[in-house]
Order: C-alpha cells, then structure tokens, then sequence
C-alpha cells in the first residue's frame, strides 16, 4: 500500500452497521398482511421507509404479497419518475489495484489480469468513440493504487470534458473510486464531477472481512463506510452507494442500503443520488466461496422494496443482467441504465464482439448497443433521457430535493428528456430507431397538458432536427 495517503477519518466518523439489529428484522416471522399494507401506503404517500419498515416488506413471502409490492414500486415509480430512463455508460481508466478482493478480476494477485492505465491520448480516444455513438454521460472506474490520485483522477475528467467529436460532448462525468479525504474529494468535485459512487460490496462485517483481507487498503470497513461522509462534508453533495449482491444475505445487504441512506440523509441533510445492486457475476481468477446466490426473483424483489423504501433516490440497474431480466425489473422502479457497455480497458476502441475475460473485472450479461436498447426502450414505451440540465444548473443535493420531492421536477424532466432524445435520433440513430423515437416524441407531446410548454418544446425539437444547434434544456 506504499504511496496511498494515510486513512483518515471524519471528526464524526460512527459504524452505523449494527448487524445483530438487522438480522434480527430478518429473522422474525411473516408480518400481517395488515401490516404490509400499512408500509406499502406510507410508501406511496411519498414517504421514506425507516429500516424496520423495510424489513416489513423483504418479510412478506406471501405470493399476494409479493405482487402488491410489486404494483407498488411500478406506481410509485410511474408517479416519481415517469417514464423517463437515464442511459450512461462505464469507462475504465485504470485496473492496477493493491486491494484483494476475492471477487473481483482486478485483485493484485490476479496473474490472469492483463494491467492497463489509460493514457491522456488513449482516453480521449475512448470517449471519441463514446460520442460518436450518441453518448452524453460517463462514469469513469478506477482500481485503488498510488498512481489513481484525486490529481490524476480530476486531470481524467478534464480530458473527458474536452473531448468533442462532431455534435458530441460529455456533459456530466461521475466516478467509480477508492475513498478519498476532504482534500482529495474538492480536487475532483472542482474539476466538475457528477456523482462520486463507492460501493460498501457487503454491509455484514464478518462477510465484508473475509472478501476484503484485512491487510490491503479496503479491508478497513469503516474508512469506506465513511467515504461518503467526507465526501459530503467537502462539498460533494451527490454521491451514490452501492452492494454487491450475493457476497451475503440480500435482504441483510438492502436493510444496510437503507441504513446507509437514512444517515446521510440524517446527518447531511439529503441522502444518496443513486443507489446500486449489481448481482456477481463471474470474474477472471476470482477466489472467493460460501457466496448467497440470488435468483432472479429474489433480485426483482430486491429492487421493489428499494424503490419503496427510498422513494426519491435514483436506481441504477447496470449490463450485468441479462437483457430479459433488465426488461422486466425496469418497471419496479429502476430510473438508471447503461448501455452500450465494455469494461476492458480501451474496450470502446479495441474490442471486438466477444468479451474478453483476462481485460474485464468481471463479466456481462447485456453486450447489446446504445442503439439496439434505445429502441427497445421506446417501443416499451420508456422515454430515454440524456439530460443533465439539473447539475449544470445548480440542482443538485439538497437543492435536487427541493424540486424533486414536492414533484416539480416533472415540469423540467419530460421536455428536457426528449430535447436530448431528439439530439439522439437526429446525430446518432438508425432508421428503425429514429423511426420509434419520433413516434414516441410525438404521443409525449399529445400528453403534455401545457400548451405553452407544448408549443415552445415543439419548436425546440424543430430547432434540433434542422439545424446544429444543440443543448437546449428548460
């Protein structure tokens, strides 16, 4: 671990992860119907779901049940989100690691990994070709090592940011990285991130030490647990959190989800931007056992009961699954996908169809193109969305949640929704697709209630489709 800064704590630093307490919600009998009905209902009134009344709804096993809950988060998502789908897309920059995950390709020991580092020229490159398939968002993905600096990381960012192909531009940059102190998170929250995203992997301590040796960097629970505290506390107001699901108990892992977001939203005054519940997958010289399999239904009742308990918390539902199952859990309550993704690094430019495993840090379940899941996307009637006027904008945070709770943001979201559609089908689309997203644009505009929004995004759209001008938002 030489040349890594030394851990250091918030002042205020608390193991908020009291595994005897959320075991034992687990672990009781059934709930009353009664009772699942009564969260069901707070839940719908908009209303965050405190931890034990999560636990309610992972308990109730009834069939009944479980579709009640199901109808729920498709509701509760339909009147929060509408029917808008944010599409990003995973760019790796660097897999050198000192972490020994046992799960994970990029582990230090893993000889089978072939390392890598993206150079300046290779990253712009990489986000070219990203662009020239009609991309506007990335999250850039980091291994924990010396060299990935909050300096080096805030000098990715810029590259990417700089980097323009025709029409194209990446209009917000989130990361995927180690933990960092307060000074590292303002080096890079200058240099105009987005969202900064850690993943806790296991929220059960017993099972996050034995996939993380205490040795290495990230075998320190509590400094990654208190990553986002530090980044909260030096002005990063928009982070996401995240679990591997199926290192242990996936109720366990979505209770400490929850229990992770009502302390940043108790502390800090607003909690995560996104929540995230990528499944293991396999891995290139993984080396971990005594993992929890999910099933598929397991999964979708996962995904249910976050979209309940944390209402206006955006989920992230990534490539990992199959195309099938990403179809179906879209409805429960998923607001975020990428597509069109490769996690080799250079994958973007150097890969071809097959995955290569020894250059992944996992594998994927979903390999289609940005073009092929757009048009699924709206002939099941989603709008895809590129939009990211709220963070230029200043509407982030706290303030993100002064416009999004009381519903407001709906008068910003549809319309700024299809101007980046637009953009889409006019730079980037196929005929096929084009030909689905004009349709869906044109019954969008039928169902907006405003005639003056109605008539002024109309002439935005037309603005877009005859001329180069780009990056219209309200």
């Amino acid at each position: 671990m030489s040349g890594l800064p030394a851990l250091t704590l918030s002042p205020t630093a608390t193991d908020f992860i009291d595994d005897g307490y959320l075991e034992g919600l687990i672990s009781v009998p059934a709930p009353d119907p009664a009772q699942v009905r009564e969260v069901i209902a707070k839940s719908l009134a908009k209303e965050a779901l405190t931890v034990a009344e999560t636990a309610v709804l992972l308990r109730a096993d009834a069939p009944e049940l479980v579709e009640e809950i199901f109808a729920a988060a498709r509701e509760l998502k339909r009147r929060v989100y509408g029917n808008r789908i944010v599409l990003f897309a995973p760019l790796y920059i660097g897999n050198a690691c000192v972490n020994e995950c046992r799960y994970c390709g990029f582990r230090q020991s893993n000889d089978e990994s072939v390392r890598r580092t993206l150079t300046e020229v290779e990253i712009a490159a990489q986000v070219t070709a990203l662009e020239a398939k009609g991309h506007k968002r990335l999250i850039l993905v980091f291994g924990e090592h010396p060299d990935y600096s909050a300096e080096f990381m805030a000098r990715c960012v810029s590259t990417v940011y700089n980097t323009r192909h025709g029409h194209g531009e990446i209009r917000r940059v989130n990361l995927n990285a180690a933990p960092l102190d307060h000074e590292g998170y303002r080096t890079v929250k200058a240099a105009g991130i987005g969202t900064y995203q850690i993943f806790q992997e296991s929220y059960h301590h017993e099972t996050y030490a034995r996939m993380h040796p205490p040795r290495t960097r990230k075998g320190n629970f509590l400094y990654r647990l208190d990553g986002l505290s530090r980044a909260m506390e030096a002005g990063c107001d928009d982070v996401g959190i995240g679990a591997l699901v199926g290192l242990y108990d996936w109720r366990f892992e979505t209770l400490g989800l929850v229990s992770h977001a009502r302390f940043l939203q108790q502390h800090y005054g607003v909690g995560p931007h996104t929540i995230s519940f990528p499944r293991l997958r396999p891995a290139s010289g993984a080396q971990f056992d005594a993992t929890r399999f999910v099933s598929d239904d397991q999964f979708k009742r996962l995904v249910a009961v976050l979209r309940l308990a944390v209402p206006y918390t955006g989920l992230i539902l990534t490539a990992r699954e199959r195309p099938e199952l990403r179809r179906e859990v879209m409805a429960f309550g998923v607001s975020q996908i990428d597509a069109g993704s490769r996690i080799e690094i250079g994958g973007y430019t150097e890969a071809g169809d097959a995955q290569c495993m020894e250059r992944e840090q996992f594998e994927l379940g979903d390999v289609r193109s940005l073009d092929t899941v757009m048009r699924q996307l709206m002939e099941d009637g989603y709008v895809p969305s590129f939009c990211t006027a709220c963070y230029r904008l200043g509407r982030t945070g706290e303030h993100f949640m002064e416009f999004a709770i009381p519903g407001f943001i709906k008068r910003f979201c549809t319309p700024n929704a299809l101007t980046t559609l637009a953009e889409y089908l006019t730079d980037y689309a196929s005929p096929e697709t084009r030909a689905a997203g004009e349709r869906l644009i044109g019954e969008e505009l039928d169902r907006l209630e405003q005639p003056e929004l109605r008539a002024e995004l109309t002439a935005r759209l037309a603005e877009i489709r005859g001329s180069d001008t780009r990056d219209v938002y309200f």
